[in-house]
């Protein structure tokens, strides 16, 4: 079978950059060729490896994941549906391995509590996007260190991850109305550490 990988030699490696990542897959499947999967390793690692130290909080453990993540990957690869995009696929192996490994080491309980998340109270109102996002960088990843990682998990994956509710619920086993609770939530724990934290600034 004539590939991008064996046409043309190393160019037909330069090639593979524009492939989609369900093209890929299909020639690793196909082929079994490592420099396939290679190549999805090098489009997802260091970003598997940000999101993995960002809820982890430690270079090692973040480092282990992530060798652990895409041995996962690797073994369940077969199993893609695609149903859904590949970078989600990715990303709920990467989150949920980090939220069973905080659970299993017991530095946050209840990171997603049904009743946390599903028991409304008093309303809640939303927060604008805007009024979110405009905390300077520097200072919204100061306001994450600081939140449940629960909380700081939805939020990067509604704003940095820019995935849609459904695909969160998908992720987390949760309801659509779960989720939108969850991040109105986050929402406004972010806002109050921010103003606790820089109120004097």
């Amino acid at each position: 079978m004539e590939t991008p990988l064996n046409k043309g030699g190393s160019t037909g490696r330069q090639g593979l950059k524009n492939v989609p990542d369900e093209e890929i897959i299909k020639l690793y499947l196909d082929s079994r060729a490592s420099a396939y999967f290679t190549v999805l390793y090098r489009r997802y690692g260091g970003k598997v490896f940000s999101k993995c130290i960002s809820l982890l909080k430690d270079e090692e453990l973040a480092n282990d994941a992530t060798q652990e993540i895409f041995t996962k990957i690797f073994l369940n690869l077969a199993k893609f549906s695609g149903k859904s995009k590949f970078s989600t696929w990715v990303y709920s192996i990467t989150y949920n391995f980090c939220i069973d490994y905080l659970r299993r080491r017991k530095k946050e309980r209840n990171i997603f509590s049904d009743e946390d998340i599903e028991n409304s109270g008093e309303p809640i109102e939303d927060i604008p996007d805007e009024e979110l996002l405009e905390m300077e960088v520097i200072r919204l990843k100061k306001v994450l260190e600081n939140i449940p990682t629960g909380d700081k998990t939805v939020l990067l994956m509604k704003y940095q991850d820019d995935m849609s509710i459904k695909e969160i619920a998908e992720i987390l086993n949760k309801s659509e109305s779960a989720i939108k609770m969850k991040i109105k939530r986050a929402k406004h724990k972010a806002q109050k550490t921010y103003k606790d934290i820089f109120k004097e600034l």
